[in-house]
């Protein structure tokens, strides 16, 4: 590792060869007029708490105005406690002295006290007040198509990041190192730098300097970003940020007004909102769109689109259109509705295109119909809100456009509302590809279904039938810096006007769930959904949340997110027996060393369970997990958990369980060939009382139970682990783990399935004979049905009591499930 003041600097130069130990910060004193080494010194900030303490004395004895270099080559971070790092933030005047991660290389140079630091370029007079310090470090970039990742970049000096080492100059301008060639990026064109926290908002643009100096994968940028931009893999999972090219050679630009104007919904928008659109309808000839720049275009009007195929068919070689067409290298950014919006159309090529700053679903498949399109290495950024659908508004919007519910019917914004989402995938037999979801107000990938097709498409699909059509290709695509979710699979659109029965608005979120069979037939194979290759970080709620069967997820990423991986089965016995879900071969990161940065809408900043400040998701307390289990069955397989760090405040585990749970939950769930690394401090929690977790008494929070397989998690082969309290799973050789609030038993279990009727909504209270004194008590999940449900999980080969607080139904059917046949 090397240190360069360049050569050119005009008050010296000081090259800084490495000749330290790897570990701690290696510190340097430099006489800015001569380059000269003042003094210098070795401090082992990983391992000992004391030499934080020696650091501070050390950097007090020195003059102001000298220049500090610091590097380090190993780690200096675990000891480095915040108290010292606030010392060098003031002393350094470097605010990203909180951001030096546990184990990775960095450099920083800061000017003690308050003596200017005068510098020149091009004979013009430039002065850093002490305000201002850099750091940098060392990355691996990747470059795909024309969305690019960068380095982090955290002042106003210029830095290149050479692969041998560091170099820091003084002049205007920041230069980033980017993974491809990018010499047709030139002076003057903007970029977009993509947030890598959990507000979409850290997102920041630039415009590009002449830059002379730059390799073949460099620019030059014109100003400093305010956030921390991460450059790097992390705990194994790619958290590099993505660089959108917004400027094109041809640029198509609505003509506005100042202001917002009635009628544009100016209650909700303080801009005008009436851009421009290009609207493609069948029998054209040909269209490929390539190397265009779109801004200020789209309507909040239905149909009004920066780029709409309209009702076109097969617009590929089925359609008999060769070359297929596609859309290529696009850049659509401040734009008033959507960004690509295919409606009625299939075989469709969307590539390089970024979709930045817009309102409402960005990508977006419009009646359920749409197949067989392709999404291949897109950029989403900054989805925001829009009026046309009611899954595009937000709360405000949702509670005061009333005009299409039924009667005085008030909408509930979470469960109506609120899914905008930069890919809109109405249709499962769709190709995404490479795609980038980097922040949308609620979800960055969502596939969701239509009962049946809607609008102008209503009646092309028989009922039900995109709910069991096969998954298209979902490979290598990233999510992140979602509010909601980055990846949702399930749910769907209410496909019904407004009425009495169903006041809600047409077109609301539904229930809906995904069923893929062998052409879309529910009575051939089940053809599982493959997720492949998908990286999940930094959203506040979900990395990923999938309702279905089979579903099956692998070679993924989950890391920084409030809850990693939550997989939800298609339903309960008997609707659709023998579904399953799976994620093998993946990470799951509860907090890494992309601590964030504070500002840009970001909710809640704290102490992370490491001890450092960082960028927290959803509050201060809630209970971050890794991999959630709802019900199932599910599997878990191969996947390895890291850093899972519990506070006072907060639980973090790498298993967890859905919290408020009135569902039942499988003893058939499984873990096998898992990993937990050391620095996974609570492997299970199965919830306390209190804020989050409420009463912790709901059906499925007493029935939480899960199967080790081979022991690879609690260290005994073939054992279940369940609740302490639960008493139909206990018996004398039981082990009790009260940090997980869990028992560790190897027996045999299965599931009993029992419905009640007249009356239906009754207690029942269940009881082994072992333990007379401990019944389990169910409330049951189907209130305001004909009949009432309870699964509870019992230990085979023992005689169980049931009774009810009541009189007992009239009707009682039971059904033992969910355990091995032999």
């Amino acid at each position: 590792m090397r240190l360069y003041i360049l050569e050119d600097c005009p008050m010296g130069s000081y090259k800084w060869e490495k000749q330290w130990g790897s570990r701690g910060i290696n510190i340097r004193v430099i006489d800015p007029e001569t380059g000269q080494v003042q003094a210098a010194d070795r401090f082992d900030t990983h391992m000992f708490l004391e030499e934080g303490k020696r650091l501070e004395e050390f950097l007090a004895k020195q003059s102001p105005g000298k220049v500090v270099a610091a590097a380090v080559g190993d780690s200096a971070a675990k000891s480095l406690t915040p108290d010292v790092r606030r010392y060098l933030r003031e002393t350094l005047n470097s605010k990203y002295i909180y951001h030096l991660g546990y184990r990775q290389p960095w450099a920083l140079v800061g000017v003690l006290g308050e003596s200017p630091l005068k510098v020149s370029e091009d004979k013009k007079q430039y002065e850093n007040n002490g305000t201002t310090g850099l750091a940098i470090a060392t990355r691996e970039f990747q470059t795909y198509g024309g969305l690019h990742f960068t380095v982090t970049a955290y002042s106003g000096w210029n830095k290149g990041v050479p692969r041998n080492g560091f170099r820091v100059a003084v002049s205007r301008g920041i230069i980033l190192t980017l993974a491809d060639d990018v010499t047709t990026w030139l002076p003057g064109n903007r970029i977009v730098i993509a947030s890598t926290d959990y507000s979409m908002y850290q997102a920041e643009e630039f415009s590009l300097l002449h830059c002379p100096e730059c390799k073949n994968n460099q620019v030059k940028i014109d100003g400093s970003p305010q956030y921390m931009h991460v450059g790097e893999v992390i705990d194994g999972v790619d958290m590099r940020a993505e660089v959108g090219l917004l400027t094109r050679n041809i640029l198509i630009r609505g003509e506005m007004e100042d202001a917002c104007y009635e009628p544009n919904h100016c209650q909700f928008f303080t801009y005008d909102t009436f851009g421009g659109q290009i609207k493609i309808q069948n029998h054209f000839g040909s269209v490929h769109l390539s190397g265009v720049e779109l801004t200020k275009m789209g309507q909040q009007l239905l149909g009004s689109y920066p780029v709409h195929f309209h009702m076109t068919g097969a617009v590929d070689e089925e359609g008999g259109y060769s070359p297929s067409t596609y859309i290529d290298n696009l850049a659509i950014h401040h734009c008033f509705s959507r960004c690509v919006a295919i409606h009625g159309t299939h075989g469709l090529l969307v590539k390089d295109t970024i979709g930045y700053d817009t309102l409402g679903h960005c990508f977006f498949l419009e009646d359920g119909v749409e197949q067989r399109n392709t999404f291949y290495h897109n950029l989403g950024l900054v989805t925001k809100a829009g009026t046309i659908l009611p899954t595009d508004r937000n709360e405000v919007m949702c509670l005061a456009m009333r005009d299409h519910v039924y009667g005085d019917y008030v909408p509930v914004p979470s469960t109506d509302c609120m899914a905008v989402s930069t890919f809109w995938i109405s249709n499962p037999n769709n190709n995404l590809i490479g795609n980038a979801a980097g922040g949308a107000q609620d979800v960055g990938i969502w596939f969701i279904f239509h009962r049946v097709p809607t609008g102008l498409s209503e009646g092309h699909y028989p009922e039900g039938e995109s709910e069991f059509t096969p998954l298209g290709i979902f490979h290598n695509n990233r999510v992140h810096s979602n509010f909601k979710a980055g990846l949702f699979i399930g749910k769907g659109v209410k496909t019904t006007e407004a009425n009495a029965e169903n006041p809600r608005e047409y077109l609301t979120v539904d229930n809906a769930r995904f069923r893929p069979h062998q052409d879309s037939d529910p009575a051939k194979p089940r053809v599982p959904a493959l997720i492949d290759r998908l990286i999940a970080f930094k959203n506040n709620d979900h990395g990923a949340w999938a309702r279905g069967g089979d579903v099956i997820f692998r070679n993924s990423g989950f890391s920084d997110n409030g809850i990693g991986l939550t997989l939800a089965s298609d339903g309960t016995f008997p609707t659709d027996e023998g579904s399953s879900l799976e994620v093998s071969d993946s990470i799951f990161v509860g907090e890494s060393e992309n601590v964030g940065s504070q500002g840009g809408q970001n909710s809640y900043w704290g102490r992370g369970g490491s001890g450092e400040q960082r960028s927290l998701p959803r509050n201060k307390t809630f209970p971050i997990r890794g991999f959630q289990i709802y019900d199932g069955p599910v599997r878990l397989l191969r996947c390895t958990f890291k850093k899972f760090l519990p506070t006072a405040e907060r639980p973090s585990s790498a298993i967890g369980f859905s919290l408020k749970n009135s569902w039942q939950i499988n003893p058939q769930n499984n873990v096998s060939l898992v990993k937990m690394e050391r620095s996974v401090e609570l492997k299970v929690f199965f919830g306390r009382s209190g804020q989050w977790f409420g009463s912790n008494d709901y059906d499925g929070d007493k029935v939480s139970i899960f199967h080790d397989l081979d022991g690879s998690l609690t260290g005994y082969s073939d054992t279940f682990v369940g609740r302490a309290d639960n008493y139909l799973l206990r018996h004398p050789g039981c082990l009790t783990v009260p940090r997980w609030n869990g028992v560790i038993c190897k027996s045999q279990y299965a599931q009993l399935y029992i419905q009640a009727r007249r009356p239906e909504n009754l207690t029942i209270l269940v009881a082994r004979a072992a333990y007379p004194s401990n019944p389990l008590k169910l409330v049951g999940v189907n209130k305001g049905a004909p009949y009432q449900q309870y699964q509870p999980v019992v230990m085979l080969q023992q005689p169980y009591t049931i009774r009810w607080e009541g009189p007992s139904p009239k009707e009682v059917i039971l059904y033992p499930i969910n355990f091995n046949r032999y």
